[in-house]
């Protein structure tokens, strides 16, 4: 067995596609090779998510896919086993190709048997492989999904509830809350760097102000501010004490209905990603402009013809 660790890279966008580029891979070799191929490869990403990927040259027509993941909220009191709706938007990749084992294998929350005999000969399998190496953003997205799709019920108009903490990659913790008419998501923002700090915050106050403006009135209100919400009192001082401070979006039913849905909860769970990549980009720029107007200046220098001095 072959056990591979991939490191999150932020280096280009990317760290923003919901597919696993190293499981695409492998399935896509599965799927191309000319003659049967035995695998029984282990990939870990994000430091939390675990795939086994299996087939056998005596079975070369099915391969078996198991993933494991933390939950992205204890609070939502799930078993082990992945709910229901999860499962009903994984059979829904492709049903020709992808079927659910029951029970998965042991260690695992969901297991497929992937038939690619079936694929259409086309590009329209590499589209297919490719959803279905997206499954771990299909299962984390459906539960956040789960929960913004209560925005406008009953349950919700008679007050606020208690927040519910998320964590999409380790160490990176956000909160959503339930409140009247809208849901309410919350990051703590914590950087490394003093610079990165001073980068982050002037992004923020500048995309709060850009959000008041008419040309962003549907998009969901924004609010930073350097101390935690009203709304997180209580929760563990070490999810509350930052650097970067608090990043708030109000997410009413329009953010929410039809299609929006699928953008708006692949944005929240990228936001920290989001903001990582502009403070990165930003940091090169400056230094960028820096070396350039260091070139520049020894230049001017080297321009200055010797003066002599006659005493």
């Amino acid at each position: 067995m072959h056990t591979v660790k991939l490191a999150h890279t932020e280096s280009n966008m990317a760290c923003f596609e919901r597919t696993s580029p190293a499981l695409k891979e492998i399935l896509l070799k599965i799927y191309r090779a000319e003659k049967s191929v035995e695998i029984d490869h282990q990939m870990h990403e994000f430091g939390s998510v675990q795939y086994h990927v299996q087939c056998s040259a005596s079975d070369p027509h099915q391969t078996y896919l198991s993933i494991s993941m933390p939950l992205l909220s204890e609070g939502l009191q799930f078993t082990s086993r992945l709910p229901n709706y999860t499962l009903d938007v994984v059979k829904g990749i492709y049903p020709d190709v992808v079927e659910i084992i029951e029970p998965p294998k042991d260690g695992y929350q969901l297991t497929l048997r992937l038939n690619f005999a079936r694929l259409p000969h086309s590009k329209v399998s590499t589209k297919i492989i490719t959803e279905i190496s997206s499954v771990q953003a299909v299962i984390l997205g459906s539960q956040l999904k789960a929960m913004l799709r209560l925005v406008d019920s009953q349950e919700i108009s008679q007050g606020m509830y208690k927040p519910i903490k998320l964590i999409y990659h380790p160490g990176e913790p956000f909160y959503v809350i339930k409140q009247p008419a809208k849901i309410t998501a919350v990051f703590p923002m914590r950087f490394k760097e003093n610079t990165d700090v001073i980068i982050a915050t002037t992004f923020f106050q500048e995309l709060v102000v850009v959000g008041s403006t008419g040309a962003c009135a549907k998009a969901p209100h924004c609010i930073w501010s350097p101390i935690p919400p009203p709304e997180l009192r209580g929760e563990p001082i070490e999810d509350l004490s930052t650097n970067g401070g608090f990043v708030s979006f109000d997410i009413t039913f329009r953010h929410v209905e039809g299609k929006k849905l699928d953008k708006t909860v692949w944005n929240l769970l990228n936001f920290y990603t989001f903001v990582k990549y502009h403070v990165k980009s930003t940091r090169g720029f400056i230094h960028r402009r820096m070396r350039k107007r260091l070139g520049d200046l020894v230049e001017v220098i080297k321009s200055i013809p010797d003066i002599g001095i006659v005493t």
